[in-house]
């Protein structure tokens, strides 16, 4: 209907709309066969068990887009080295669901080969191509990458980028780097659980410091904080903080960035929290001018101290806002602002592939969960693999600072 024009007559469309829904409908048919990394876990740990319970089995591993952590899939590939027939047995044998989704590639070698396999099938061709990949015997991957006198590169940073070339592998971030577990909801606005469930939560799994980051009244649709009911929690925070030793819990917001640019709230209630974190959720479809115009101004007010799911895309789903990522960043790094990467895997946002241009630009990734339910937290492991194909280093990740530098940042001015 769209291709043919008949929409933009009826009422309540126009060209505008017409295109817009066609551009939505060509980008779902586009990934229609594509899944989230963390959709296929659990199905990834099944088989790897059922092919390491195999009989002749000598290795087994993950290879291809999987090993290397590809956020978006459309297939589930593992190397095998063992006895071919029992593998094809195993194959053949094995249960079918009805409602398993995910394509999968079971790649059989001789143990001689299993490591040179492992390396053709784990990176990428530029990657292959820049180390000059030999397939030849390895007595590991360590032992290749030291033939061709690079450092060890973890298998979700085999992308063959010039950079990586000068990368300490020991240098990246990791899950057990973070001490904070900042941006988070309660039953304040649109979480599952209430604010000392999740301060606890945090607490109970060792993390040093806790943000609550209830949606900003402008976000009505979520339960978004009136004035009175900040009150209410800031007064319920500092009840938490004077019977958690140890642990602090901090008063912030995730506030609505306006279509003018300015953020949810006065002055007054901006300054009564620790930190505001400055998030798009409404007028997703501006052109890339007036987008750029509301995040500079928010960027640029004094109370933004990060910047939430810079482009508001849904993987796989909703395109992200159509920004000039170097611009934004350059602004955050005039302006003091930190970059979330939201690490809801359905989100993973800033995309990874700019974190190398942040860090160049001493602009800080704070690795947050937007967690809505106390497991929630546990999606920043999603984020830190995201981080660390970005080659995110601890030093210039935001929640790996101990309780008592974040308080230092907390209060720069």
């Amino acid at each position: 209907a769209c291709k043919e024009n008949r929409l933009k007559d009826v009422k309540g469309f126009g060209i505008k709309t017409q295109a817009s829904i066609l551009q939505q409908i060509e980008f779902m048919y586009a990934n229609a066969d594509k899944f989230h990394y963390a959709t296929a876990q659990e199905e990834v740990s099944k088989i790897l068990a059922e092919l390491n319970t195999i009989a002749g089995k000598i290795h087994v591993s993950t290879c291809g887009a999987l090993r290397r952590k590809e956020i978006i899939l459309d297939k589930i590939d593992f190397l095998y080295a063992g006895d071919k027939s029992e593998l094809e047995k195993w194959a053949q044998n094995r249960p079918q669901d009805d409602d398993f989704k995910f394509p999968i590639g079971i790649h059989h070698c001789e143990d001689k080969d299993f490591i040179a396999e492992l390396i053709q099938r784990t990176g990428n061709k530029e990657f292959l191509e820049s180390t000059g990949f030999e397939f030849k015997e390895y007595a590991s991957e360590e032992a290749f990458f030291k033939e061709k006198s690079r450092s060890y590169l973890p298998p979700e940073c085999r992308h063959g980028r010039e950079y990586e070339k000068e990368v300490d592998a020991k240098k990246l971030i990791q899950y057990e780097d973070l001490k904070g577990v900042i941006h988070n909801h309660s039953t304040y606005s649109d979480g599952l659980h209430s604010l000392e469930e999740m301060a606890s939560f945090v607490k109970e799994n060792g993390f040093e410091y806790f943000a609550i980051s209830d949606h900003s009244k402008a976000a009505f649709y979520a339960n978004g904080l009136s004035e009175d009911r900040i009150i209410q929690q800031h007064k319920e925070i500092d009840v938490l903080n004077s019977k958690m030793n140890g642990f602090k819990t901090y008063k912030s917001i995730e506030a609505d960035i306006l279509n003018n640019g300015d953020l949810d709230y006065e002055e007054a209630v901006l300054n009564s929290f620790d930190f505001v974190i400055a998030s798009v959720h409404s007028n997703l479809k501006m052109d890339k001018e007036k987008a750029h115009a509301r995040l500079i101004k928010a960027i640029e007010n004094p109370y933004t101290r990060i910047l939430g799911h810079l482009t508001t895309r849904l993987l796989l789903a909703r395109e992200g806002y159509p920004i000039d990522h170097n611009y934004i960043i350059d602004a955050c790094a005039d302006n003091g602002v930190c970059i979330e990467l939201n690490a809801n895997p359905y989100r993973l946002d800033i995309d990874w592939q700019w974190i190398p241009y942040c860090m160049r630009k001493d602009v800080l990734i704070s690795i947050n969960p937007d967690a809505h339910n106390k497991d929630g937290i546990f999606d920043m492991k999603y984020g830190t693999d995201a981080a660390r194909k970005g080659l995110l280093t601890k030093e210039m990740c935001l929640n790996a600072l101990s309780q008592q530098d974040f308080e230092k940042w907390v209060n720069k001015n």
